[in-house]
């Protein structure tokens, strides 16, 4: 199998500059911690729902999600639509909810809800949970980039994470989803050249369903049985639902439909392009048989069909994926780090430039501790087993209470605590017992915090006081945003976005025709071409017709 060639890294090099411009750019126009964290609830919806999509997608998606596609076919299509339902929930009910919470932080009301205790108590454990789930995408990475380039695994996951959590560091929220936006574009162009080409190589659909017929059906292996699938949905839309990026991402726009219209948008975009991102790794079953691991499906058939230059383009679009989605996973920690511990327990008279220099180094330091901890996950048996295990385990009790805690007034704090102790005690029991499968561990694990939540509601005694700030919260959540708390986004600074977004998509498109000359010649260079000169015709149509509607 083939690696990267020099073109391949010029390409590499040069989007690494480019996204290290924008955020570095954004860093000049982000003075506050609201502007870091949230973006000062002006994200546009488009661009979050954008920025949504990429922060659940990452490289994990063409590493563990592809070696399902490579082993079983298209149930991994079914595994992945798992964030089709739990996103249309997130619309439909959290949306409105975390934006009228008024909140700058994904625990920050907790503690009305609860108390400062359980405010505590989801801080660090949040905390310790999120870093165990990005090590699992930073090792995906690291898979990737060493299987594709001479360099060894814990090399490729140290490159790779520090270049993630610099850029993360200078700009906060701004830089998150302005590059998550262009990095979709880049994924989308890179990912559906590498389509046609694996379907002309293997000689057409239909041949490729006459080849392997077992993989075209959406329940073949043993992910594709119903109680697997079952209990994944459901665990995936209680992660999904509490996953702090995605709460981040409600509470940073203008108001509740923007929040409702970015979920849709997100959603949608989950409906329709994991049909072409795990093609190629069904067609890799065919053309690379003998794989020794099928978590490298998608690198190699790209490796075999790409030619350089363009090969290089691709793997920049798998960084693109990845550092979408750590860099809006440090921002939010970050953001609970800076607020609900270090403001709320160290330093709470802290403000202005201290407040931002804990934002910025707790972004680095949850970036290390990601490298550290992505350098073991192997020991878990690859990116999906361990992703699923640590979900299962951690995720489920941190989020029951998170997501009950705004729908039911009642639940106490107590009740809160008790469904994560208990939820993290029947995990760590369960699944440490061979016997019992892992479906019957989490629903189980399911089961006793949900239970374990409601019953507080039966025991509830709260003070006066207490009492009264917890109905101030709830009617709170029940007031729409009035249009006086509705914020904009201030002329120059939105000139500036959207004068970088049209730089950075013009430079890709250049990048991707200058990437694919050499190979102008064959089929695969004629579509690097023909997307890196959409990318061009956009961005000139976007300055001509946008940027006069921006003037002052």
């Amino acid at each position: 199998m083939s690696t990267l060639q020099s073109l391949d890294y010029t390409a590499i090099i040069i989007y690494m500059v480019l996204m290290a411009g924008i955020g570095l750019s954004l860093g000049f126009f982000v003075k506050n911690v609201s502007e870091y964290f949230k973006g000062g609830s002006t994200i546009p919806w488009y661009v979050g729902g954008i920025s949504n999509f990429m922060t659940l997608f990452s490289t994990f998606v063409f590493v563990a999600h592809a070696g399902i596609a490579y082993d079983y076919g298209l149930v991994a299509l079914m595994v992945m639509w798992c964030t089709v339902p739990a996103t249309l929930i997130g619309a439909y009910v959290f949306a409105k909810l975390w934006r009228r919470a008024g909140i700058s932080s994904p625990v920050e009301f907790m503690e009305v809800r609860f108390n400062s205790s359980v405010r505590q108590l989801f801080s660090w454990g949040g905390i310790g949970f999120r870093v165990l789930d990005n090590m699992v995408r930073l090792y995906a990475l690291g898979i990737f980039l060493s299987t594709a380039t001479p360099l060894d695994l814990e090399t490729s996951i140290w490159l790779a994470g520090l270049i993630v959590v610099l850029y993360t560091m200078v700009g906060g929220l701004w830089a998150v989803v302005l590059t998550d936006t262009i990095q979709f574009v880049i994924l989308m162009a890179a990912t559906l050249i590498l389509v046609p080409l694996s379907i002309q190589a293997v000689g057409g659909l239909e041949s490729l369903m006459e080849k392997v017929p077992e993989h075209f059906t959406l329940f073949n292996g043993p992910k594709g049985h119903w109680t697997f699938l079952l209990v994944y949905y459901i665990m995936f839309t209680l992660k999904n639902n509490g996953n702090w990026a995605f709460i981040q991402r409600f509470y940073s726009v203008r108001d509740e439909a923007a929040g409702r219209k970015m979920g849709l948008l997100t959603a949608a975009l989950f409906l329709v392009f994991p049909i072409f991102f795990l093609l190629p790794a069904i067609v890799a079953k065919v053309l690379i048989p003998e794989l020794e691991n099928g978590e490298m499906a998608y690198v190699s058939i790209a490796l075999q069909l790409l030619p350089e230059g363009v090969m290089g383009i691709m793997l920049a679009a798998m960084f693109a994926a990845t550092m979408s989605s750590l860099s809006s996973e440090y921002n939010v920690m970050a953001s609970v780090i800076t607020g609900d511990i270090y403001q709320r327990l160290i330093r709470p008279q802290a403000e202005g430039k201290e407040l931002m220099l804990v934002a910025r180094s707790t972004t680095l330091l949850v970036g290390i501790l990601v490298i550290f901890g992505a350098l073991f996950v192997g020991v878990f048996g690859g990116a999906f087993e361990a992703s699923k295990l640590f979900t299962s385990l951690f995720a489920v009790p941190l989020v029951i209470p998170v997501l009950f805690g705004v729908l039911l007034k009642k639940a106490n704090a107590t009740g809160a605590a008790l469904s994560l102790i208990l939820g993290v005690i029947t995990g760590l029991i369960l699944n440490y017992l061979p016997e019992v499968s892992w479906q019957v561990a989490t629903f189980t694990t399911i089961v006793v915090c949900i239970i374990s939540f409601l019953a507080s509601s039966f025991w509830t005694r709260r003070n006066a006081a207490a009492q009264e700030r917890i109905d101030a919260f709830f009617r709170k959540l029940q007031q729409p945003i009035s249009n006086e708390e509705k914020p904009a986004i201030a002329g120059e600074f939105q000139r500036v976005l959207l004068l970088l977004f049209i730089i950075a998509l013009g430079a890709t498109g250049i990048l991707f025709l200058v990437m694919s000359y050499p190979s102008a010649a064959q089929y695969s260079g004629k579509l690097a071409m023909l997307a890196g000169g959409i990318c061009v015709a956009l961005a000139g149509l976007l300055y001509f017709w946008l940027m006069p509607k921006t003037a002052d």
